[in-house]
């Protein structure tokens, strides 16, 4: 579904990411892990292009969008959830949600998928007309991942849902992650829980300072001594 092939990333003259390369099939829950600043959030960035690669393709279902605009990459049914939520903080809710759609125009539909919203996340429902900036840390999360399903992604890109979260509301939101999944979204994952993202994932990439340095089955890395001893912390 989704092929990096050789990606370079420069913030400056610093490398962000160098030579990486990795694919998602479709219907998988795909795990990016890795220390802080490995390049987690740099590729999800880049398959978004609001991070520009220097060199590399990234192909989605055979087709380059490596030069796409972010806003036609929305279009092409990949959505990107944020590290730190970025929700619309003085809009309500329910604002939130339609600001998803804005690729959309099937009205009925769109209600139809804002009912599913809600029924998945019923703490939205309750509190649709508040502003988000009101919400706590897990619900600004549960908001911000029903943004990106309002516009029918494919491809759901998660960028550390459970940073800043209670141990309980994290079991929660990996349980939601895998229900998204189940129904037919494909999921890229980045999370600095490494147990919780190999718990659910089917296959996972570890990264260090921009490279790729292993990959394979998510079962597999996380009973791999050199995995549980960098991220596992045994």
């Amino acid at each position: 579904m989704l092929k990096v092939e050789n990606i370079y990333v420069n913030y400056g003259a610093i490398k962000a990411l160098q030579d990486v390369s990795f694919q998602i099939n479709e219907g998988e829950i795909v795990a990016l892990i890795g220390a802080n600043g490995a390049g987690k959030t740099t590729i999800l960035n880049s398959i978004s292009n609001i991070v520009p690669s220097v060199s590399g393709k990234i192909l989605y279902k055979g087709k380059e969008i490596t030069k796409t605009p972010p806003h036609d990459i929305v279009k092409l049914g990949i959505s990107q959830v944020p590290e730190g939520r970025r929700v619309f903080a003085k809009m309500s809710v329910l604002e939130n949600l339609e600001m998803g759609a804005y690729t959309r125009n099937d009205k009925a539909e769109i209600a139809s998928d804002m009912e599913k919203i809600f029924q998945r996340f019923p703490r939205l429902l309750e509190r649709k007309k508040q502003p988000a900036k009101t919400l706590s840390g897990g619900e600004q999360q549960m908001l911000a991942m029903g943004r990106a399903l309002m516009c029918r992604p494919k491809l759901l890109l998660l960028d550390e849902p459970s940073m800043g979260l209670a141990p309980m509301l994290v079991e929660q939101i990996f349980q939601i992650i895998q229900e998204i999944n189940k129904s037919g979204t494909t999921i890229l994952l980045v999370e600095q829980n490494a147990n919780m993202a190999l718990s659910i994932a089917h296959r996972a990439y570890v990264l260090e300072t921009g490279e790729v340095v292993l990959q394979g089955d998510a079962k597999e890395l996380a009973s791999n001594p050199e995995v549980r001893k960098a991220y596992l912390g045994e």
